[in-house]
């Protein structure tokens, strides 16, 4: 991955913010897998996510909690349909090495260290990604690589 994926992550607006639904796009490669999931995001706050506020206002009027409970839910409804309704994987970055280099792999220090959790459940793997959110939205995380990773695995490469 270049440097511009490896610092990529899920970041969002200022909360309370005119534009606190919104994530931060650089230009470049990630900008389509940021959007894939924005469109998600809005989904969720406009349309399923339980509020007082109506139309617009469900938009602007959201804390950094509710900032992170919506990308969980669109990384997971995301997830979940990449597997094919019945599972979902979700990759994270541990200590521990648990691939090799080998062959032609150049190791990157961080390919080596992602653990896989699959889910049989959505709601289960909603909850975990929520409790996990800082990995996919804390800056030097690589959370969209990670979210790339999480796909690929729920899609399976055979599909």
């Amino acid at each position: 991955f270049s440097s511009e994926w490896a610092k990529a992550y899920f970041r969002f607006r200022e909360p309370y913010s005119d534009l606190a639904y919104a994530l931060e796009a650089e230009k470049g490669g990630t900008r389509a897998i940021l959007m894939a999931v924005q469109a998600h995001i809005i989904k969720y706050l406009l349309f399923i996510r339980n509020t007082e506020y109506t139309h617009l206002e469900r938009l602007c009027r959201i804390s950094r909690q509710e900032q992170g409970e919506a990308l969980a839910v669109a990384l997971a409804d995301t997830l979940w349909a990449a597997g094919g309704g019945v599972r979902a994987v979700i990759c994270l970055v541990t200590t521990d090495i648990h691939v090799m280099p080998s062959g032609d792999y150049k190791a990157d220090n961080f390919t080596e260290r992602i653990q896989l959790f699959e889910f049989s459940e959505k709601a289960a793997a909603q909850e975990f990604i929520f409790d996990h959110i800082n990995c996919f939205k804390g800056e030097g995380s690589h959370g969209v690589i990670l979210f790339l990773y999480s796909l690929l695995f729920s899609r399976t490469l055979e599909r």
